[in-house]
């Protein structure tokens, strides 16, 4: 793999999926939108949706088709609750998954909320060339997400890989 010195800034979405929340309230949605343009990343677009299956699922289609955007940042809907319903919704979406992601999410948040843990059904993969990652829907699961894992994965400057100098790579065929 080529040494990359430079940071390359990726289109990101953020999506809120909560029946209780609005976009004035979404401190969640907030932290990913805030944290990822800290970071150098261009904020493509953000909104809120009901845990409704089909509706998350057509706007995670729309940005998914959408050439300009790479990422897809989801936080809320993966718990066990009777409306939680993102990794059902998203999962049918992905042409690859990422299970490293939600083992490695897990494991970073049993240092910090022991076996509750065990109830995140977060996850991440990969739709159309586009990466997507769901978390759950507490600012402090968004954060330890964003800090410990996404960030320096979406940042080309990680050593010895990341997924950001994937990018060109993604749609190749076999």
């Amino acid at each position: 793999m080529s040494a990359h010195a430079d940071f390359i800034p990726l289109h990101l979405c953020v999506l809120t999926v909560s029946d209780t929340r609005t976009l004035a309230d979404d401190a969640s949605g907030d932290h990913l939108a805030n944290a990822l343009q800290a970071e150098g990343h261009r904020l493509h677009e953000r909104t809120l949706l009901p845990d409704d299956r089909y509706a998350l699922r057509a706007l995670v289609s729309k940005w998914i088709a959408d050439p300009a955007v790479d990422g897809i940042l989801v936080t809320g809907g993966t718990g066990f609750t009777g409306r939680d319903s993102t990794p059902e919704a998203l999962l049918p979406l992905l042409d690859k998954q990422m299970p490293g992601f939600g083992e490695l999410f897990r494991a970073v948040s049993f240092e910090e909320i022991g076996t509750s843990s065990l109830q995140s059904r977060a996850f991440a993969g990969l739709a159309n060339g586009t990466f997507l990652f769901a978390l759950p829907g507490s600012t402090s699961a968004c954060r330890t997400a964003w800090d410990r894992i996404i960030r320096a994965q979406l940042d080309a400057r990680t050593r010895p890989c990341n997924l950001a100098t994937l990018r060109p790579r993604l749609k190749e065929a076999s």
